[in-house]
């Protein structure tokens, strides 16, 4: 079994898990099927909208698909939501790549 489908496993017992749901988008990122794993990080941040991570990481994946508009979007939900959380360490790496796609 491989890392994919042992995550799914999990989310079928407990859909509402967001570190499995967050394994699952990474996973299949890594893989290279964005949209497979845009679709995971949408329903994460549906379901658990503090996560912060989940914005940073959907960014990523959306800026190595070429797709700078909405991963600089997704930054701007990500920084708002780590400063809603107090994560000034996130908030200031989401920021620092918002910078680099401003410039």
């Amino acid at each position: 079994m491989d890392k994919v489908e042992a995550l799914r496993e999990i989310l079928a017992q407990d859909p509402g898990n967001s570190f499995a749901r967050y394994g699952v988008a990474m996973e299949l990122a890594s893989r290279g099927e964005t949209e497979s794993a845009l679709a995971e990080f949408e329903t994460l941040l549906t379901a658990n909208p503090s996560y912060t991570a989940g914005y940073f990481m959907s960014a990523q994946t959306l800026a190595a698909a070429g797709r700078r508009s909405e991963a600089m979007e997704q930054l701007r939900r990500g920084i708002r939501c780590a400063e809603r959380e107090g994560n000034s360490h996130a908030a200031s790496e989401m920021q620092a790549m918002l910078d680099e796609f401003e410039r």
